[in-house]
């Protein structure tokens, strides 16, 4: 009898969580789909493709450009279609904001140097 309750309880749990999962994932579903019917509204077909073809290569600055057009279509900051040379546009002004420096330090160690040795 405890093996049975047992199994309830499991079967209860486990219908519980897949519940839960199905609901997040329809979350993430409609927020993907307002996320790109947002973009189709913003982007002309160029630019779109454009964009999906950088999202392909970088994932996260696709993100990122895609995080600035909707935020500044949701203020009305946008006056109508970004064309492909808009977009461009965009593009390097965010890698302009995120470019990373790379510095190159060279740490010389003296070990069995020759000229330091005053033996002769």
């Amino acid at each position: 009898m405890a093996d049975e309750e047992l199994e309830a309880i499991r079967r209860q749990r486990m219908t519980e969580l897949q519940a839960k999962h199905g609901v997040r994932e329809s979350e993430k579903e409609s927020k993907m789909e307002m996320r790109n019917s947002i973009l189709a509204q913003v982007l002309d077909q160029s630019a779109r493709a454009r964009c999906n073809n950088l999202a392909l290569v970088k994932p996260d600055k696709a993100k990122s450009v895609e995080n600035y057009l909707i935020q500044m279509a949701r203020f009305g900051q946008l006056g109508g279609k970004i064309t492909e040379a808009g977009l461009i546009e965009i593009l390097e002004k965010v890698s302009q904001q995120t470019e990373k420096k790379t510095t190159v330090k060279f740490n010389r160690r003296r070990v069995m140097d020759s000229d330091d040795e005053d033996d002769d």
